[in-house]
């Protein structure tokens, strides 16, 4: 009799130790995101990018996964003002070294303007001003102001100290090469100034994951790109009201009927939370800007779809 009890009570415990191994079996499977279809992905990019009838990259990569999907992600794209993203991270960087001071004051002159715009530094103090490091940041990321972007790579040491810091980070295919104002007065130089979409994702991964920054200094650098004016009809322009995107965004001149540079690189927060970084760039092409900036919107409402509507 005992030995019956003792066999039926084995009996239960095995069965209930596998309806266990089964529910959590089953909850896993439940809870796992199907991924991303990123070959799909990458053909869909290139339907969208064909109406501008030039060179157009992209890339992504959901943060803290292996999936990424890239379009001409090792080609060669001038970076216009995104190259003021890595120059905020070398400005921020010394910033933490203690070399640099948010606080302190640096002289602006007329001398330094670039070209009068909507809320620039030249609008707003036309005789020239002494301004803190913190409000040339601003100007520099969230008006894409190109007076600020001269006055803190010269800070900094200048377009060559510069590619070396990046270097010193391990991010070898950015080159900082010219100033805003060498861009202004003579476009073709802007080519100088180049990344690859791949590249321009490694550099927001890794400011994503902390490599780069101390937390002040990195939640002032995204605050800043979230509140970033320019370019709301780039990534943003498709995605769902609300979405939270840090970006920063590049354009050219339209020199002969062409525009070597339309782009916007960025981190887009996902309705779970999670991360998806996204670089587009858009070269060369007699596209007009509804049509370039159309493009850019596309490729990031086909990548929100991709990733963050299971």
């Amino acid at each position: 009799m005992k030995i019956l009890v003792f066999s039926l009570l084995a009996i239960l415990i095995i069965g209930c130790s596998r309806y266990r191994a089964v529910e959590v079996s089953n909850s896993a499977v439940a809870a796992a995101k199907p991924t991303c279809q990123t070959a799909q992905l990458a053909t869909e990019v290139q339907q969208i990018a064909a109406v501008t009838k030039g060179p157009v990259g992209a890339a992504f990569e959901l943060l803290g996964t292996n999936e990424s999907a890239f379009f001409e992600g090792q080609r060669h794209f001038p970076m216009q003002s995104v190259y003021k993203f890595p120059i905020a991270i070398l400005v921020l960087r010394q910033v933490d070294a203690g070399k640099l001071n948010l606080d302190q004051r640096l002289a602006v002159t007329p001398a330094d303007f670039i070209f009068d715009r909507e809320f620039t530094i030249q609008r707003k103090y036309p005789k020239g001003a002494e301004l803190s490091l913190r409000e040339l940041l601003r100007y520099m990321i969230s008006e894409s102001d190109g007076t600020a972007c001269d006055v803190l790579l010269r800070l900094i040491g200048g377009p060559e100290k510069a590619t070396q810091g990046l270097r010193e980070l391990g991010v070898e295919n950015i080159v900082i090469a010219r100033y805003e104002k060498e861009m202004a007065e003579k476009p073709a130089v802007s080519y100088e100034n180049w990344t690859t979409p791949e590249t321009a994702i490694q550099l927001l991964k890794m400011l994503h994951e902390g490599n780069v920054l101390a937390k002040p200094s990195h939640d002032l650098l995204l605050d800043l790109m979230i509140n970033s004016r320019p370019g709301p009809k780039r990534i943003k322009g498709l995605l769902p009201a609300g979405t939270i995107v840090a970006h920063k965004t590049g354009t050219s001149a339209t020199v002969n009927g062409v525009t070597s540079a339309t782009n916007d690189i960025g981190l887009i927060t996902l309705p779970d939370n999670r991360q998806l970084a996204i670089a587009v760039f858009v070269s060369d092409t007699k596209a007009d800007q509804k049509t370039r900036e159309g493009v850019i919107a596309e490729i990031a409402a086909a990548a929100w779809k991709c990733w963050a509507q299971k």
